[in-house]
């Protein structure tokens, strides 16, 4: 069976943007991301909310801009070659190839894309992750936690679950990025 993976970078107080919706902050460095794109390589299905979606949408000209480094083509390439589902009642149209919009989130049906998916899957955004770990649909979570402490926004976990989790690896980045890796337990 397929993981489920939640990865997101946020600030040192848990959240993946401020107040004012900015998280400039939160842009790797080069180090951390190529580390990213070796986590992003086993993806095949990418599963967004449409704010989310909206963000990540970037990338698939982002080989198309000049001047881009190998590791931003990299995680182009990863991203271009796997399935998105943006979850959006809102949205009409994609941008991305390979991807396709579904009204609502059904865990059901995730449950069973789980169990018949040959690659991983990706959770992204923290609204439609929470909706994800509130379903126990969340098998890892992948947290970067930047150096920075923005005082409140949109956070990067749900406050109203309590899941148990087992720490599996940790990393610490030269520019300060601590990354912490956990599986979580029934």
């Amino acid at each position: 069976m397929a993981k489920l993976i939640y990865a997101a970078i946020t600030s040192l107080d848990g959240y993946v943007a401020d107040e004012n919706g900015k998280f400039d902050w939160a842009e790797p460095d080069e180090e951390v991301h190529a580390f990213v794109n070796d986590l992003e390589r086993p993806i095949g299905t990418y599963l967004y909310g449409r704010r989310m979606y909206e963000v990540m949408a970037g990338w698939e000209t982002m080989h198309t801009l000049p001047g881009q480094s190998p590791v931003t083509l990299d995680f182009a390439a990863i991203w271009q070659s796997a399935d998105k589902i943006v979850y959006s009642t809102t949205l009409e149209t994609v941008s991305s190839a390979r991807t396709r919009i579904e009204r609502v989130f059904d865990a059901e049906a995730v449950r069973r894309m789980k169990a018949s998916a040959e690659r991983d899957l990706s959770v992204g955004g923290p609204g439609l992750a929470a909706e994800a770990i509130r379903a126990g649909l969340v098998d890892e979570c992948h947290l970067f936690l930047s150096p920075i402490i923005v005082g409140g926004g949109n956070p990067a976990l749900p406050g109203d679950v309590r899941v148990k989790l087992e720490l599996l690896d940790e990393r610490r980045f030269g520019n300060g990025v601590v990354h912490l890796h956990y599986r979580t337990r029934a």
